[in-house]
């Protein structure tokens, strides 16, 4: 089971869009996913239509009262997409954790049960984490065999990422050997702009091939969509923003056709809006 968790300590880049819309264009080309939400925030249901203050046990549950994963599973509107939610809740749990053994590792445990016991045929889980380095996202690195880092293109783009690679690093040596850094996506890539440009080269420069081909573009479809509990492959299938995400689950399964444009060699493209929204 591949688990990917999407990690940004920088709010606001695109971590619960990426989430949503990745996990969806992996549905679409036949797999079965998991969506988890580790934010506090809760956006990642609201954005699949789950009605977060409903009562109902989230992964809060399963983080603090030993509650199984495979209890709290939520269908959504998407095919072959399933979610656990998350809601305000979740913000205790960095104290509540804070005198627990083996905190670190829960979320891993309860994938682990996921897995052998039903319904635990998923290909892969995608983990929305919160913007910030805390338990959660300790948690989701410990749980995680890669990791993939929405990156807003601009100034202070690579203000943060020496941290986080530290962490991913330090997971790595004492928690998680198999979890690695896969993938940095560019998103809201305004590609008319010199600074884009420099920026997408500042990163290449560091992180090689780390940085993905594809560069997700502003596009007012991606800040509609959440409004009506859809991913933006259901809700506007033929806008920018669902074709970006569709070559993203190309590149990110290794099957990105070498004719498919990229950053690199694309003409500017008008953008169709500017999202404003994770």
């Amino acid at each position: 089971m591949d688990v990917i968790a999407v990690i940004n300590q920088k709010g606001g880049v695109g971590k619960t869009t990426t989430t949503v819309n990745l996990g969806v264009a992996l549905a679409e080309r036949g797999k079965r996913i998991l969506l988890i939400d580790m934010d506090p925030q809760a956006n990642l249901g609201t954005h699949l239509g789950i009605d977060v203050n409903d009562g109902a046990t989230t992964i809060y549950d399963v983080l603090t009262r030993d509650k199984r994963l495979c209890d709290v599973l939520r269908e959504t509107t998407e095919p072959e997409v399933f979610c656990v939610p998350s809601n305000l809740e979740l913000s205790a749990a960095e104290l509540e954790l804070v005198s627990m053994v083996g905190r670190e590792t829960l979320l891993r445990d309860a994938l682990e049960v996921l897995e052998t016991g039903e319904p635990g045929r998923f290909d892969s889980v995608l983990l929305d984490c919160p913007p910030s380095l805390g338990v959660l996202t300790i948690n989701a690195l410990c749980a995680a065999t890669r990791v993939l880092v929405p990156l807003q293109a601009e100034f202070f783009a690579l203000q943060g990422m020496a941290k986080l690679t530290e962490i991913i690093g330090l997971v790595q040596r004492r928690l998680n050997p198999e979890v690695t850094l896969d993938g940095i996506v560019a998103c809201k890539v305004d590609r008319r702009t010199k600074l884009t440009h420099e920026v997408l080269d500042e990163v290449r420069r560091f992180f090689g091939d780390r940085l993905m081909d594809t560069v997700i573009r502003p596009n007012v479809k991606l800040a509609e969509a959440p409004s009506y509990g859809q991913s933006v492959l259901s809700y506007a299938p033929d806008s920018n923003g669902a074709e970006d995400y569709r070559r993203l689950a190309r590149e990110w399964v290794g099957e990105l056709a070498k004719d498919v444009p990229t950053d690199r060699d694309v003409e500017p493209i008008a953008a169709e809006g500017a999202a404003e929204v994770e």
